[in-house]
């Protein structure tokens, strides 16, 4: 049966996502994803232009994936309405939802994005900061509100999200703990330092 090209294509980017979390972006060759894929070099190249090609829309695809996933999040808990707390607790979950559903995807994104160059760089930092935006504000308006702890919303989010990013390097589905279990306890541990007065 011949794999129709969207299919392969989503097949080398899978591929290469397992093989760019494991071994990192610069230890693996076209090669060693065409190795995986059982195929020739030659036939590699008749789908992408390049290994940064791969990269790009491996990192674009998860960029897409957290904007979409925060902003349905975002959206769903100010229609209840909720206070910033829950709309921080709303936007981790959805974080953690993203590098569940697809951990090489996320992993990435999260490492890997640098070997990107010029322009399609300057995109995903854009972004990034953008996503980024979304955490301090919240943080900000949270703490206008008195919701939050009075705190820095740069060093907040940057917390935040090193916290969470860092689920993409250890996560396995069907270990100890469900995804959404997970996605619960980093809701409240970030929920509990945001409003808890620790002095």
């Amino acid at each position: 049966m011949t794999i129709e090209a969207p299919s392969r294509r989503r097949a080398i980017e899978d591929v290469a996502s397992a093989l760019f979390r494991e071994r990192g972006y610069a230890a693996t060759s076209v090669r060693d994803i065409a190795r995986a894929l059982d195929i020739q070099g030659p036939s590699l190249y008749a789908h992408v232009t390049s290994k940064e090609d791969v990269l790009w829309a491996i990192v674009d695809r998860a960029a897409s994936a957290f904007e979409e996933a925060a902003d349905r999040a975002l959206s769903a808990a100010e229609s209840v309405p909720t206070d910033a707390a829950g709309r921080l607790a709303a936007l981790v979950r959805a974080h953690v939802g993203v590098i569940a559903a697809d951990p090489e995807l996320a992993s990435v994104f999260v490492h890997e994005w640098r070997h990107l160059s010029g322009d399609r760089r300057a995109a995903i930092l854009a972004r990034r900061e953008a996503y980024e935006l979304r955490f301090r504000r919240l943080v900000a308006d949270g703490m206008a509100a008195g919701d939050l702890t009075s705190t820095d919303p740069a060093i907040a989010a940057a917390f935040l999200l090193t916290a969470l990013n860092g689920i993409a390097g250890w996560y396995r589905a069907g270990g100890r703990l469900s995804a959404d279990r997970i996605a619960d306890l980093y809701a409240d541990l970030a929920v509990r330092a945001m409003t808890e007065d620790h002095r």
